[in-house]
Order: C-alpha cells, then structure tokens, then sequence
C-alpha cells in the first residue's frame, strides 16, 4: 500500500520539523523519501492551497510554525479539512508561556540565529587560543581588534573574555627586545587598543609572579630599569600607532573588557555617522 506523504510546514526554513519527523518515522524503519517541505510559510493566505494539497493526497502535516495567527489559522483550517496534524511547537509555547508567565517573541528563525551566534563565539575563542601572545602575526589582519601591551597586562584574559562576546581577537606582547610585527602597521589603528599600567603595580605585580615561580621577587624582570624601559618603549610605539591606550591599573578583566567594548561601539557609532 502506497504509504501516505508527511507535510512539512514552518514559517522558517523547515529543518526543525523535518528533523523531528526524520526521527520519529525512524522508529517504525520508514525511509524519509516521502517528506515534503513547505517553508516560509508566513500569511495565512499560503494555508488553504497547502492544505487542499495535502488533502488530496491524503497526507498529514507536522509544522513548527511559531507565527500565531498563521499557527491558529494552519490548525483550524486541517480540522476542517479533516486533515491530521501535529503542531509541534504550539503546546510547548502554551505551556512554557503559562510557566514562565511572559509572551513567547514568535519570531521565525530563531533556532538558526542562536546558532550562528554560537558558533561565531567557538570560532572567536578558537582564534584567540590559536593567536595568543602574538604566536602568530598573520592573524593581526584578520582580527576584528588586536591588543597591545607589555608583560602582566591581562592581554591572554582579555582575549579569552571578548572571544566570548564573539570578537575575535589576537594580543601581541611588547618587549624592547623583539621586533615589532609589521602587520600592526598595516591595519587600521582605530583596531588596536593598548594596554597601559602603573609602574608601582606592575612591580607589584611581577615580583609577586617571580615569587610563585619560586625565583626572588626583585629580579631584573621586576625591577623598576626594566619597568621603565619597557613602558617607555610601549609609549614610543603607541603614539607612533596612533591607537586607543587603556589605563588597566587595578582593573579586574571584567572592567577592563567592558571599557574596551564601549570603545569599539563608540567606533561603531563613528563609522556609522560617517
């Protein structure tokens, strides 16, 4: 006997009712060959053509049309017809709406959204593992911004945080010693934030990790020649950058980020207004 078709109809793209009626045919060894898909099914005028068909050829509907007045019309308008369908989405929303008390958004597509927008994160913290502490230069050019700073300014952190805002990121370290790639010179400045920090705290701040490594906390890497040195040469550079300089003297990561992610939508509003 000719098996009846399965009716697959979303006011998005259909991949989540089709998936969810793949696997439930599974569970009775049916092949998917006779799925049909009607998407971007989104005005009530697209429902009685659809359903005339569906009718016809005997078939039932699985939706996850999340429209209201489309989903309600979509229902109605099978029960008249005589038309099986299961609605998918609709006792869920009823359901988590009485739960949490607030109105779904029925807004089509947001599957899809959110997961882009997740995997725009993994992919933002992926580079910023992968260009941490400047191990690979190239990635400055395809960074959306690039840190700057000396030893123990949180450059790693501050990555790792704005990575997960879905930027990505990659941090260079400053040394008077090592040469400064040309990449930063290549890019838009406006792209570059330095990160600045009090003499008195950097001290601080490296003797106390001197001490962890079980070295004496007043090495050459904490002293205050060294300190000097290093935090005039990171000056020289930025003003010869012409980038945007951050103070992050006693600044936990979180506030910093922050600031940095104010700066770039002051940049946004700029490049917008022009």
């Amino acid at each position: 006997m000719t098996q009846p078709a399965v009716y697959v109809v979303s006011d998005s793209t259909g991949e989540t009712a089709e998936l969810v009626t793949r696997a439930a045919l599974a569970q009775f060894g049916q092949t998917p060959k006779f799925i049909h898909r009607f998407h971007h099914v989104d005005s009530i005028e697209m429902i009685e053509e659809i359903i005339d068909l569906v009718a016809v050829n005997n078939g039932i509907i699985v939706h996850t049309v999340v429209l209201e007045e489309v989903r309600e019309q979509l229902n109605e308008t099978a029960k008249a017809y005589g038309v099986p369908i299961i609605d998918i989405f609709g006792p869920l929303l009823a359901q988590l709406e009485q739960t949490y008390k607030i109105k779904p958004l029925s807004e089509p597509g947001r599957v899809r959204s959110l997961d882009e927008a997740y995997f725009n994160k993994v992919a933002a913290i992926e580079f910023a593992v992968e260009n941490d502490d400047g191990r690979n230069p190239r990635g400055i050019l395809q960074a959306d911004y690039v840190l700057i700073g000396i030893s123990r300014t949180s450059k790693t952190p501050l990555s790792q945080y704005l990575a997960l805002k879905g930027l990505k990121i990659t941090n260079i370290p400053i040394v008077p010693e090592a040469s400064i790639p040309e990449e930063l010179f290549e890019i838009d400045p406006k792209k570059i934030i330095g990160l600045k920090i009090n003499k008195k705290k950097l001290n601080q701040i490296r003797s106390e990790r001197l001490i962890s490594m079980g070295l004496s906390g007043d090495g050459m890497y904490s002293s205050d020649n060294r300190i000097d040195e290093e935090l005039q040469f990171f000056k020289k550079l930025t003003d010869k950058l012409g980038c945007f300089v951050l103070d992050v003297t006693n600044k936990a990561v979180e506030e910093t980020a922050n600031e940095i992610l104010s700066h770039i939508g002051q940049i946004a509003e700029e490049n917008f207004d022009i």
